[in-house]
């Protein structure tokens, strides 16, 4: 190793021990322990010796407890004593989500029945009072508005990334609605629901806490999944609590997101330095510039085609089984065609491929599960890991040959894995009802490209091995994906 590199290894333990120290500090003054209700998994922080009203905190589709950590750290040193919660199917918590997705009788009402369970807990915590505020992201704020209406208890809601059709004119009483400023199509029925009680977005109506109020307002330069870390909205949730519930905030926003960056930034840059370790190997091979297109096109096309004609549940997870099977295909597809035109990978470098994966899922995911998303599976989810595995493998196996091991121009790495994209997009076209939560996957796999794909860059930039960045990265997708899509059985 050069000294060029122990200066880039120098620069990432920098901003591991910087960002890992800022996560953790506005851990330090708290209360946090973990608990179960039934089996439902809790996280309960507030400061020491707190009083007063209880926030209940629920997260997205998709999403858990850590996930909603800003806020939740954010209001318990604003004072509140608060409570997040991992849904049924999500995170670590084992029950499967159930019930009828389509119907408010149906998955709606059970997971309306798990966060009063959860509120049911929070109001017997020392200190709590009775009087409760319920706070959801996304598919949580459908199941706080409804729940809210539901319990007397709840004195205020506040949804992130509004959608419910419970709202009306007179219902609920209290609540703050807060939308990203790039969520068009939630903004725009925000200003709908507004419109309807005479205001516009940005006013408020009515005194919180004082009978009727509401307000909606977007929160600048974020959107779907930046509003969680937004201080300008938890800001604004503070102010609008505090109001409603009769208590004096202590302090502002935890500003989180700039020091996951930089955690982050600290694991992927010091995959540099480690990847120079590894033995320098040749060039893979590179396909000529016409079987180059046709490999990146037409397996990703032919693939929805494909399995449009079949059935493809198996597995106990939403939309997983299909992707597991799209992933195979899609993968197998690539990796005959290159065999038959002569450029199938040497099973030369599985071992730094499971040196990859190993660091991926235990440093990078550690970090993750701690302060961003869950990513350590309970154990009903290894067979749903192990189901997923071997699709993820081929395709990045196919990916790897089609970026020649990284190495290829950046025009052909942006085709391969656009043409990927774009083939789970056909695959939502031809069957939205079923696989319209395939869309929430597409931003997922662009960071996993940005993130994890850069570190498999650094290895096989240094290697040349298809087989050490394919396997690595098909490991690491199949993890990921294996413990964060929701478990499901409907037949609950």
């Amino acid at each position: 190793m050069n000294w060029r590199m122990g200066i880039v290894a120098a620069l990432a333990v920098l901003a591991l021990v910087i960002g890992l120290a800022r996560l953790e500090e506005p851990r330090a003054d708290l209360v946090m322990r973990d608990a179960l209700v039934g089996q439902t998994p809790v996280t309960v922080m507030h400061l020491p010796e707190a009083e007063g009203p209880v926030v209940v905190i629920a997260h997205g589709f998709a999403g858990s407890r850590q996930l909603m950590a800003a806020w939740q750290l954010s209001l318990a040193h604003a004072g509140f004593l608060t409570v997040s919660f991992d849904f049924a199917g999500h995170g670590r918590n084992p029950v499967p989500m159930s019930g009828d997705v389509t119907r408010i009788d149906g998955t709606t009402r059970l997971l309306m029945e798990e966060t009063g369970r959860v509120t049911d807990f929070a109001v017997t915590l020392p200190g709590a009072v009775p009087r409760v505020a319920l706070l959801g992201h996304s598919m949580a704020s459908d199941i706080v508005v409804r729940q809210g209406l539901a319990d007397p208890r709840v004195a205020a809601v506040v949804g992130l990334s509004v959608f419910s059709a419970a709202i009306t004119p007179e219902q609920p009483a209290n609540m703050l609605i807060l939308n990203g400023q790039w969520e068009g199509a939630l903004r725009a029925e925000a200003v709908r629901v507004m419109a309807e009680i005479g205001a516009a977005e940005g006013e408020t109506i009515g005194t919180p806490g004082a009978g009727f109020a509401r307000r909606a307002a977007p929160v600048p330069l974020v959107e779907h999944v930046g509003i969680l870390y937004a201080p300008a909205g938890m800001q604004e949730a503070i102010d609008w609590l505090g109001a409603s519930l009769g208590v004096t905030p202590k302090s502002g926003p935890v500003n989180l997101g700039p020091w996951i960056i930089v955690t982050l930034f600290g694991v992927v840059l010091l995959m540099r330095p480690l990847a120079r370790l590894l033995p320098a190997g040749a060039a893979p091979w590179h396909p000529d510039r016409r079987l180059f297109w046709a490999l990146a096109i037409v397996p990703a096309l032919v693939t929805p085609l494909i399995l449009s004609l079949f059935e493809t549940r198996f597995l106990p997870v939403l939309v997983a089984d299909y992707l597991a099977l799209h992933l195979a295909l899609y993968g197998a597809l690539v990796l005959a065609a290159a065999a038959w035109a002569g450029g199938l990978p040497r099973l030369r470098g599985w071992v730094w491929g499971m040196a990859l994966a190993l660091y991926g899922i235990a440093v990078f995911g550690g970090i993750m599960d701690r302060y961003v998303g869950s990513f350590v599976p309970h154990p009903g989810r290894i067979a749903v890991i192990a189901a997923i595995l071997p699709g993820a493998v081929l395709a990045m196996l196919a990916d790897a040959v089609l970026s020649e091991a990284t190495r290829a121009a950046l025009w052909r790495r942006i085709v391969a894995r656009g043409m990927f994209l774009i083939s789970l997009g056909v695959a939502v076209a031809l069957d939205f009802e079923r696989l319209f939560f395939l869309i929430i996957i597409l931003p997922v796999i662009l960071l996993f490209y940005l993130s994890f794909g850069t570190m498999g860059r650094f290895v096989g930039q240094r290697t040349g091995s298809v087989v050490a960045v394919g396997l690595g990265l098909g490991l690491i997708l199949g993890w990921a994906l294996g413990v964060t899509f929701p478990m499901f059985d409907p037949g609950l």
